[in-house]
């Protein structure tokens, strides 16, 4: 029989095996094409980020990133399929601002929101914009904010479809400004915008990626910005908070995950590599087309942020009711 002192002995000698190589691990990571899903359809924000990054990492990894477009259901279909991979570092996925809501807009969703996944780094993020039109009477947004205490429901604003984060902006304005205003479903920014420019509806809420063209010179303003420090795309547009509604913060944001139980190594690794590729020129300059900045959050930051957001919408999405259509 073994005394104490051995099985301790043998004990402390296993895991510093295991230690070592879970260590040689991370240092030889990616021995393999690393696969990240996209849960949109190739063309869109998310998936010329994740390609522009791709193109990032492969200098640092030796060898290019898989992009794989997996869309659906709001970004489960991807999510779900992430949940499912081995936790190895070779299947990760950039989710938008929506995926820590989806509990809440969706029925059921097939996996846990949290314990399912383990989060690496908050990548971008970019602040909707509070558009009117460019001889809006609507001079600032406490205007406009008045107008419609004046009148509920007399305002309608035009946003991107049911759920989205203009939605999602648009209605967390209203829960805290205590105003009714309609929210009106297009089927995407641009429409929206053509609306306002149109004079078919007062305002729209838009990512600025959608409206940042249209607002330097063009038939539309900007009465207000929806983060909680003013963009650098618009420096002389005041945010929300500002305007009249304090502690008002909303972004439009991207992030990596990773399934569950990854090793911490290869999530540190990670981590240092997202935030190298995130320096690189090509990304930031695509950033900086749609507005948006880089951020290179930590896990950690990255897991309490998430939760945060959980936190704060599920009041506002249950109080308008928001489910998916």
């Amino acid at each position: 029989m073994l005394g104490l002192s051995t099985t301790i002995g043998r004990l402390a000698v296993g895991a510093g095996v295991l230690l070592a190589a879970s260590v040689a691990q991370a240092e030889n990571y990616p021995s393999k094409p690393v696969h990240i899903l996209v849960p949109y359809a190739a063309g869109g924000a998310v998936d010329v980020l994740a390609r522009t990054l791709g193109q990032a990492l492969a200098k640092t990894w030796g060898q290019q990133p898989v992009i794989d477009n997996r869309p659906g259901a709001g970004g489960i279909v991807a999510s779900q399929t992430l949940a499912q991979a081995a936790p190895d570092g070779y299947t990760l996925i950039l989710v938008a601002s929506g995926h820590p809501l989806n509990q809440f807009i969706y029925p059921s969703v097939p996996y846990d929101t949290f314990r399912d996944f383990t989060a690496i780094t908050e990548v971008a993020s970019s602040p909707l914009a509070i558009v009117v039109a460019k001889d809006s009477p609507y001079k600032t947004l406490g205007d406009l904010l008045a107008a419609a205490r004046k009148e509920p429901d007399k305002l309608s604003y035009g946003m991107s479809g049911n759920g989205t984060s203009a939605h999602l902006a648009g209605e967390l304005l209203k829960y805290m400004s205590g105003t009714s205003i309609v929210a009106i479903p297009y089927k995407g920014g641009a429409p929206a915008l053509t609306a306002v420019i149109a004079g078919e509806i007062p305002l729209s809420i838009n990512p600025l990626a959608e409206a940042i063209g249209q607002l330097e010179g063009g038939p539309v303003r900007a009465l207000a910005v929806t983060s909680a420090e003013r963009s650098k795309a618009l420096p002389d547009v005041p945010t929300i908070a500002e305007a009249g509604v304090p502690g008002y913060d909303v972004s439009v944001w991207w992030g990596v995950l990773g399934p569950a139980k990854m090793p911490p190594e290869i999530v540190a690794k990670l981590e240092t590599d997202l935030k190298t590729a995130l320096q690189d020129p090509s990304v930031l300059s695509t950033l900086g087309k749609i507005g948006a900045a880089p951020v290179g959050s930590s896990a950690k930051d990255f897991d309490a942020y998430m939760h945060a957001e959980a936190t704060k919408w599920e009041p506002v999405l249950r109080a308008a009711n928001i489910r998916a259509q």
